[in-house]
């Protein structure tokens, strides 16, 4: 069992492991493993071990390439970091099709980001809907200096106001302040600017005197922005779907993918598997740029679920003549901020992408979760989601059972065109031994 012990973080990287090895399972022949993945050495390095506490090494996850998203008649090559075997495949497949169908249209409707202080006060609520306009003033001053080089580029506090919570929990109030942070993603900015809020409004002797005064509770961010919002599509007419699936006429192709969205909207167990696989590209993109996957999925979530009841993330029009199929979700990301700038393989997906700017990468983002999207409902309604994944998943199983490059070819030729499972591959594997 491992003992409590003092002074982890004191440790160098190569201490650290060596007191794993004494207080766990693994095994001292295990240890150069952790050296496998440290790929930069020095100065670089030391990046790695600077962002994390008790670091002992790198977590390596695939990264590869969608080679042709086009968005709004401009080409993106897009990394995906993914451990799933088939998400690239699936996105390049869609991002071709659509290609060639007029592409990705996108837009982003709004950028807006918030925080909140929260507190009591408890004073009469009818005296501070009266104090707040100016106390409002004074508190966009506060910030000034915090907000000085943001406005320069473009951003800024752009709005500040006093919610009223009171009937929710007694003395309980917000003040809810929105945000723009141009190409930041702006975490630090904004809870810079909550923290100093909080502090003027400790001090204001207007509500603070007397037997009234305000407490605070906290300042901090919201992880939901339902006002950073993109909207992303894609559009042909029906009769080309056939060029997708060519045993199906365009129609039925259409009809049965409408169904398979109808379900999500109605299905909550449905519709929680159709957003993943929207998230799954979203997630590769966001992991590749070191954008918060964590926040910006449990945004997406709560997004989802934003009418009550959660529900599919897309939207489909269809009419005898016209597939439209849409995307709208919540995507709070930048290009600057973070570990951006000092990521090194960060820094070069974004020169792969041509350094796009944050509406240019929310967009990319968005169409590479349109295109996960489009290709696992398009799978699902015609051959099923097995046999392109579990053939994408062949090279995993393989690894696992240690085959040898002969044994491989025979494999992979035999099980081009047949069910792959873990149980038929064995199978297949001992068969092949005992002929030989």
């Amino acid at each position: 069992m491992t003992t409590q012990f003092a002074g982890f973080s004191q440790l160098d990287r190569l201490q650290r492991i060596n007191y794993i090895i004494e207080n766990s399972a693994l095994t001292d022949d295990k240890k150069g493993s952790f050296d496998d993945y440290v790929a930069y050495e020095g100065e670089q390095q030391g990046l790695f071990s600077d962002m994390i506490e008790n670091y002992i090494g790198n977590f390596p996850i695939p990264m590869g390439i969608v080679p042709h998203i086009l968005i709004n008649g401009e080409s993106f090559m897009v990394p995906f970091v993914t451990e799933e075997s088939s998400v690239v495949a699936a996105a390049s497949k869609a991002a071709k099709y659509w290609a060639t169908r007029g592409g990705f249209g996108a837009v982003v409707e709004s950028m807006t980001k918030k925080g909140q202080v929260h507190f009591t006060w408890n004073g009469n609520p009818d005296k501070i809907q009266e104090l707040i306009p100016g106390i409002i003033q004074k508190l966009f001053l506060s910030t000034s200096e915090l907000t000085e080089k943001m406005k320069q580029r473009g951003g800024g506090i752009t709005e500040i106001q006093l919610l009223d919570k009171t009937s929710e929990l007694p003395d309980y109030y917000q003040i809810d302040v929105s945000f723009e942070t141009a190409d930041a993603m702006g975490a630090n900015f904004i809870n810079s600017c909550l923290e100093t809020i909080a502090a003027v409004l400790q001090q204001l002797p207007e509500l603070n005197s007397g037997e009234n005064s305000i407490e605070i509770i906290m300042s901090i961010l919201s992880n939901y922005t339902p006002d950073c919002i993109v909207r992303c599509s894609v559009e042909c007419p029906v009769k080309n779907l056939t060029e997708w699936y060519t045993d199906l006429t365009g129609y039925a192709f259409a009809t049965k993918f409408k169904q398979a969205v109808d379900i999500a909207n109605l299905d909550l167990s449905r519709a929680v598997t159709h957003n993943k696989g929207i998230m799954n590209g979203v997630d590769a993109v966001l992991l590749a740029t070191g954008n918060d996957w964590r926040a910006i999925a449990a945004s997406v979530h709560a997004y989802a679920s934003k009418d009550g009841r959660y529900k599919s993330l897309t939207t489909l029009q269809l009419t005898e003549e016209t597939f439209r199929y849409e995307l709208k979700l919540p995507l709070a990301v930048g290009t600057v901020g973070g570990i951006t700038l000092i990521h090194p393989v960060v820094q070069k997906n974004q020169a792969i992408m041509n350094n796009p700017d944050v509406r240019k990468l929310m967009m990319i983002a968005a169409a590479s979760g349109l295109a996960n999207n489009f290709s696992a409902i398009a799978s699902l309604i015609t051959t099923g989601i097995q046999e392109g994944h579990m053939k994408m998943h062949l090279s995993n199983i393989l690894n696992q059972l240690k085959i040898n490059q002969a044994e491989r070819e025979i494999i992979v030729n035999h099980f081009n065109g047949s069910t792959v499972s873990f149980t038929a591959v064995e199978d297949f594997i001992s068969k092949i031994r005992e002929d030989q």
